[in-house]
């Protein structure tokens, strides 16, 4: 059964650090290449981390050197830590795969409030 579980959100003031955790279950994500994505209050999910199974990562400019994307393929876990944070940071977090394998679900997420 495949399951994506979020966690680790909360509100933090500019400038603080959080670290989200996500735990998934299935073959198919341990694979493959994984992601943090965020949707922004009236914006559309986009995605600002990515992991390959090999640990290659890559990253959107606006959170590049602040944010580092992690996996612990044993624990099967991918970890997103955010630092510098901003109030444009505020969203919704969800992990999920990346690429066109990608099964048709997504997790709750994990809300993201940044306070100026």
């Amino acid at each position: 059964q495949l399951q994506l579980v979020e966690s680790g959100g909360g509100l933090v003031q500019a400038g603080g650090s959080m670290r989200l955790s996500c735990r998934f279950s299935g073959k198919i994500y341990s694979i493959n290449p994984m992601g943090w994505f965020r949707r922004a209050p009236g914006k559309q999910r986009e995605l600002v981390a990515s992991i390959t199974s090999e640990g290659d990562t890559n990253y959107v400019d606006s959170v590049r050197g602040r944010f580092t994307i992690s996996r612990d393929s044993a624990k099967n876990m991918v970890f997103l830590q955010m630092n510098s944070l901003e109030p444009e940071d505020t969203g919704v977090y969800y992990c999920n795969g990346v690429g066109t394998w990608r099964p048709g679900f997504w997790g709750d997420g994990t809300q993201v409030i940044v306070s100026s």
